[in-house]
């Protein structure tokens, strides 16, 4: 009887893992690519968090917030992304002895120019930027998926939204 009980057990363990994913992959990847802009970097990304998450969900202090753990992983994947880039480029300057080439405004639409606005924020500020304004999530809600303080949210997403305005020139738009 016990060996049937766990035979059962693990038949349904996929099933609800592929409910769990079908039910909160397209989010991740959504975050994943407003956060690198690359759509197989975020499909990459958001199916690592989800094994990830997926892999401590019995170890979860909450199955029910399954989706915050699952957008903070994320969150943390796309940071880790883009510090690793960074260490990478910083290698390659120094061994071309190059300096970084300027970012020279978009001569593009205003739709592209915010876009590369976005992604040439530092990678907290957009990570906020997007959680509140794309995932519509209150700043609480942004402290806990990035691990930081509300005070830190709140000027997070101001000093990005400045450093948006600032590139796009201004509000007048």
């Amino acid at each position: 009887m016990s060996m049937t009980s766990v035979s059962e057990r693990h038949r349904a363990e996929p099933k609800g893992l592929a409910e769990l994913y079908e039910r909160n992959a397209p989010g991740a990847v959504r975050l994943a690519y407003l956060m690198t802009a690359d759509r197989e970097l975020a499909q990459d990304i958001a199916q690592e968090a989800f094994v990830r998450v997926a892999g401590r969900f019995h170890h979860l202090r909450s199955p029910d917030a399954f989706d915050a753990y699952l957008r903070r992983t994320v969150v943390n994947l796309c940071r880790s992304h883009f510090r690793h880039q960074r260490v990478v480029r910083a290698a390659i300057e120094r061994e071309a002895g190059l300096a970084r080439p300027a970012v020279g405004e978009p001569d593009l639409s205003l739709r592209d120019e915010l876009r590369s606005a976005l992604r040439a924020l530092p990678d907290r500020q957009r990570a906020a930027l997007v959680l509140h304004y794309y995932e519509d999530l209150s700043e609480e809600q942004i402290a806990s998926a990035m691990g930081c303080s509300g005070a830190a949210a709140r000027s997070l997403i101001s000093h990005g939204m400045q450093t948006l305005r600032t590139a796009i020139g201004g509000e007048d738009r």
